[in-house]
């Protein structure tokens, strides 16, 4: 009786011994052995694993890609302006054994390491190059991180400037700054559109100069599209041409007449009274200056009528 209670005393201490030295390994896992202390090469992978008990004992490491938010890093550029500034950082285990041996927290050393190279990309880089050049800055801050954490087996994915806060004069600096360049490239524009448009007007100007109907043309364009507008007063002008061209007319019409007799110095009416003859000392009008008189009149009359 004693002896069977012996032997299942025995059964049932290797059954927990043979079940205590089973460990279980997630596929996003990897197992170190450390067998009386030392570290084993061999890792284990995802699955289930058996290990001597007492003796040997598995240290899990993640493989993950972990996601870590750099806290905010204050610091003065190469500028002198003083910045705030956070990031966030990509990494990976690589090397289980590494990462389990060489470091005692490997997530805690990568935070520092990424704050410190955070303050020193800071201090290196001016404040455009933290507004506009981040990729540069990004490669630049993942390298820095990366050249500790390979003897640590970690591997850095990627390093990404978040935000970049400025103080508020400087906001309004930058802003003034912006404003400025703005108005800089307005003008610069507006100038260049004065430039072709003289340059356009000035080729019409030769065309028309050629041609002088063109000009007249225009003119009439022109009152065609101020007439449109019915709320406008139009002052019509008289071209010069058409009274130029009364002026031929008459001259034409002079030429084609025969010439009249001169009369005595003295006339004298078939009635018998004397009839003056015109003064020399006064010009005759030509029909041009006819036109132009009876306009002036006409407008004139029209003037006192109203007063």
């Amino acid at each position: 009786m004693i002896i069977n209670i012996v032997l299942g005393l025995i059964a049932l201490l290797l059954i927990w011994t043979a079940l205590s030295g089973i460990r279980i390994v997630n596929q996003v896992e990897r197992g170190v052995v450390f067998r009386l202390g030392q570290a084993q090469r061999k890792i284990r992978q995802p699955g289930l694993n058996l290990i001597i008990p007492g003796v040997d004992r598995m240290k899990k490491v993640n493989v993950q890609i972990v996601t870590m938010p750099v806290p905010v890093q204050e610091g003065i550029t190469r500028d002198n302006v003083s910045v705030q500034v956070d990031a966030v950082a990509y990494f990976r285990v690589q090397d289980p054994l590494r990462a389990a041996v060489q470091v005692q927290n490997y997530l805690f050393a990568v935070e520092q390491v990424a704050q410190t190279s955070l303050r020193s990309i800071i201090g290196k880089s001016e404040l455009d190059d933290l507004l506009s050049n981040r990729e540069e800055l990004n490669r630049g801050l993942a390298l820095m991180i990366d050249s500790p954490a390979l003897g640590w087996g970690i591997h850095i994915d990627r390093v990404e400037i978040k935000d970049v806060h400025l103080p508020e004069s400087m906001k309004r600096s930058v802003a003034r700054q912006a404003e400025a360049e703005r108005e800089r490239r307005a003008r610069v524009i507006t100038a260049e559109g004065e430039f072709q448009a003289s340059r356009k007007l000035a080729d019409a100007s030769a065309i028309m100069s050629e041609t002088p109907g063109a000009l007249q043309l225009r003119l009439l364009q022109t009152v065609v599209e101020v007439a449109a507008e019915k709320s406008s007063t139009l002052v019509m002008p008289l071209p010069v041409e058409l009274l130029r061209f009364f002026d031929r007319s008459a001259r034409t019409g002079e030429q084609g007449e025969t010439a009249e007799p001169a009369e005595p110095a003295a006339a004298r009416s078939p009635a018998g009274e004397a009839r003056e003859l015109p003064d020399p000392a006064t010009p005759e009008l030509t029909p041009a200056d006819e036109i132009v008189r009876r306009t002036f009149a006409y407008h004139a009359g029209e003037e006192t009528d109203r007063r």
